[in-house]
């Protein structure tokens, strides 16, 4: 039975003016007894403040309290106030018998749930204070009132506390909470172990206690909870197994346990789940053959990721059947035998990662159904035979590494020109991937040159005696040059020079060729440069960038631009006068340009031994974390970069990636390839613009307006500044979007903390606001609107404002030291 009446209140500053409210209450057994307790208070605050206070704490009999004699009238208007207000009060908690066809509002929270929420409490340790607001009454508990907690008709549903520094333990009582559907605490500090009780709750639907301390084993008892979706205890401390149990869970569809110490093997009903759609297990003690019963009736399998634990044993074929995947890391383990050739059934996954294992055999030719594949890595295994040529034909494969095996034979040469040496080094039959492997002639063209060299063998000896003279003379060039150190070798054992021009090695000095410097560059002459050991880093669309180490041993980053697509050369050299005049910490400078006799150009930069910020950030060991203040001095550095090119060199830099942004020895970044567009012609800026979009730091009105600007540059360093949160590159979409579309729809679904990568998040007690306030500032920064995006100098400002310089730009603030 419902009961509907109505009470008059006082406005705060309004005289005896009243207004009207409605409140609805229902007389269920619980509820009854719940208004029998507020009316016995409401009783004693009536007596207690209309007549006079009695001193002890104990309510006296009521025979005992004592009217005033003497009152002012202003006092008896006062108390004649709070009479009728506390009297109107009574008969809310007290009248259960006016019929409504409405329900109560639940402002009240339930007997049971107050007692549980006191425990709660208790069982915590709060130093900052954010508890405070939980008080004895329980008033305002199911009113807003009290910090982290939710209610629906009296029952707490949702306790989200993350970030509040709390310490303590989870007290038992927490199975009172009947309709609890979220429990989140993470980011926290909280310890002990984690309570069975939750396992009584019926309701629970999301459990979020990653970043704590919690020992012990997972409760099996939460597999009674048959509505739980997502579980995430990921970096704590526990032990033991994952529970069987959690088969009868049949929503779950996010179950993360990374980063603890849980052992044993995979429950074979976790494998047959029709719900589950990520599953990390990562940085475990995980051991034994993974159950080869994976895929149920419909599975939704998307994400397995299993790495750096010691899984042993062959890679289930039945994982094939899992034909929703899109990623699988099984990377540090000691998987064996053979990757199946079912993989190839597949056709959703995107990424693989089966490096340092001991997988033996060669990869599967059933590969080449991989369309959608965007990142493959077998390094460190003992994969054999030949690099298939399909893979050099993918369209979207932007990572790449094979790197040592037992690979033999030559790379197929759409895939050596689209990866650096790095790939394929640690193969020692493998060639043609760099200046200093190249491949040995067939043996079939050999004999084929044998049965004709009676004839030819004057014409040969000749010119290989005119070749030889010619190439001593060249070398004693070089070795004049040299003073008193000994040439440095390549890391790979040596490489030919930087090409001159296609097909030939010849030295500008002799050949008329132009060497320009400008200021603060290391000086050295055009054979120097030529004459210098170099090897390929990198490909694009500008050219090839080659680390040419000279005579001396000093080394400078070369970059050879492709020939047809620069303007000529009286264009070329006004705009590159230009641009070695530029000088700023965030940006890399220009030193030097060579233009060649056969039209040939290679422009000269400072040499990074750090490497570009999208090698530091996802070519990095697991023993080599990123701090936050390095990662924001990185943002603030790219900030500052932009902003000096947009307003004081008019430069739009048109693809900025973490590809171009390079670190210095202190992990300071600097901006590369800017100003480049004006080197070249406008066919090649369009396909740079179009690569950019591939890569996904391309702003979405560019592929009208094909032409860039201050906004779309913004852009791309927002998608940088996400990468830097999320430690996610761009090239590897999630759920079938880009980088920032993912961010955003789970920051939507009040999942924000799901975002960031987990190195931060163990600092997130500390940082959190910090990371936080920066999230928000990546996704104006990615807003699809060009008008909703700052500017470089307003970008700069707020993230100055998120973390106040500390130190200076050499890396004191902690940004040097990468292990803290």
């Amino acid at each position: 039975m419902e009961s509907n009446f109505t009470f008059h209140k006082y406005p705060s500053q309004k005289g005896h003016h009243l207004s009207t409210k409605t409140f609805h209450t229902s007389n269920t057994k619980e509820e009854c007894k719940q208004n029998t307790h507020y009316f016995t208070l409401l009783l004693h605050l009536l007596f207690s403040g209309y007549f006079q206070r009695y001193p002890s704490q104990k309510s006296p009999p009521l025979h005992e309290y004592k009217t005033p004699i003497k009152k002012k009238k202003e006092n008896r208007n006062k108390n004649t106030h709070y009479f009728t207000f506390l009297l109107h009060l009574l008969i809310i908690c007290s009248s259960p018998f006016v019929v409504s066809t409405q329900s109560w509002d639940g402002i009240i929270v339930s007997e049971s749930n107050l007692q549980a929420l006191q425990a709660f409490k208790q069982e915590l340790i709060d130093p900052n204070g954010f508890l405070k607001s939980w008080n004895d009454s329980g008033y305002g508990a199911c009113s807003g009132g009290w910090e982290g907690i939710k209610c629906a008709q009296g029952q707490v549903i949702i306790i989200q506390l993350p970030w509040r520094g709390l310490g303590g333990h989870i007290t038992s009582k927490i199975g009172q909470f009947q309709a609890l559907r979220k429990l989140s605490l993470h980011n926290n500090a909280i310890g002990g172990s984690i309570p069975k009780e939750l396992g009584f709750l019926p309701d629970l639907r999301g459990i979020q206690l990653f970043n704590n301390k919690f020992t012990g084993s997972i409760p099996p008892t939460l597999g009674s909870c048959t509505l739980l979706q997502n579980l995430d205890f990921s970096n704590n401390s526990l032990v033991g197994g994952i529970p069987d149990s959690f088969g009868n869970c049949t929503k779950l569809y996010n179950v993360d346990l990374s980063l603890n110490s849980l052992s044993d093997s995979i429950p074979v009903s976790l494998t047959q789940s029709n719900s589950l759609m990520f599953l990390s297990l990562q940085f475990n003690n995980f051991s034994g053959v993974l159950p080869d019963s994976w895929g149920g009736d419909k599975p939704v399998v998307k994400s397995l990721t299993f790495d750096h634990n010691f899984f042993t044993g062959k890679i289930p074929v039945s994982l094939s059947k899992l034909t929703e995947l899109e990623e699988i890391s099984f990377s540090h383990n000691k998987f064996s035998d053979e990757i199946p050739n079912e993989f190839g059934k597949l056709v959703k996954l995107k990424s693989l990662d089966l490096s340092y294992n001991s997988i033996n055999g060669g990869i599967p030719v059933t590969f080449s159904d991989l369309s959608s594949l965007t990142s493959l890595n077998l390094a460190h295994n003992n994969f054999t035979g030949q690099i298939p040529v399909f893979l050099g034909d993918s369209q979207n494969l932007a990572f790449f590494n094979v790197s040592y095996n037992n690979l033999s034979g030559p790379v197929p040469v759409q895939i050596s020109s689209k990866f650096d040496s790095s790939a394929f080094v640690g193969n020692l039959d493998l060639c043609g991937y760099s200046p200093s492997t190249t491949c040995p002639t067939s043996p079939a063209k050999s004999r084929h040159r044998k049965t004709r060299a009676k004839n030819v063998l004057l014409i040969v000896g000749g010119a290989l005696i005119a070749g030889l003279l010619f190439l001593c003379c060249i070398l004693l060039c070089c070795l004049l040059k040299k003073k008193d150190t000994v040439k440095q070798k390549d890391v790979e054992g040596g490489g030919r020079g930087i090409p001159a021009s296609k097909g030939e090695g010849e030295a500008a000095g002799e050949a008329g060729g132009k060497l320009v410097h400008f200021e603060g560059g290391m000086e050295f002459t055009s054979d120097d440069l030529l004459c210098a050991t170099a090897e390929i880093m990198g490909k694009s669309t500008y050219g090839t960038v080659y680390r040419a180490t000279l005579v001396e041993g000093n080394q400078v980053a070369v970059k050879r631009l492709r020939e047809r697509i620069t303007k000529n050369q009286k264009e070329f050299e006004n705009e590159v006068n230009s641009l070695g005049k530029i000088r700023h910490q965030n940006l890399l400078a220009l030193r030097a340009y060579y233009l060649g006799p056969k039209g040939e150009k290679l422009i000269v930069f400072d040499y990074m031994p750090k490497g570009s910020l999208a090698t530091f950030l996802h070519a990095r060991g697991p023993n080599t974390p990123v701090n936050w203040a390095t990662r924001m001095r990185i943002m603030k550095g790219m900030a500052r970069g932009l902003h000096n090119l947009h307003t004081n060199q008019n430069i739009i830099h048109g693809n900025l990636t973490s590809n171009n942004v390079l670190l210095d020895d202190d992990f300071n970044p600097q901006i590369a390839d800017f100003g480049l567009s004006r080197l070249m012609t406008a066919a090649a800026n369009t396909n740079v613009i179009a690569t950019a979009g591939a890569l996904g730091y391309r702003a979405p009105e560019l592929s009208k307006l094909k032409k860039a600007n201050t906004k779309t540059d913004v852009y791309s360093l927002g998608v940088i500044m996400l990468e830097l949160l999320t430690g996610k590159s761009p090239g590897e979409a999630e759920d079938g979007v880009g980088l920032p579309q993912w961010v955003a729809s789970i920051v939507e679904e009040e999942w924000t903390n799901e975002v960031f990568d987990l190195e931060l998040m163990k600092d997130a007690s500390v940082i959190g606001d910090e990371l936080l306030n920066t999230l928000k500032l990546a996704l104006h920064c990615v807003d699809p609107s060009p008008s909703a995006r700052p500017e470089a100098q307003l970008l700069l400002q707020q993230l100055e404002e998120i973390r106040p310089e500390t130190a200076t730009s050499s890396g004191n603030d902690g940004g040097s030291n990468l292990m803290e």
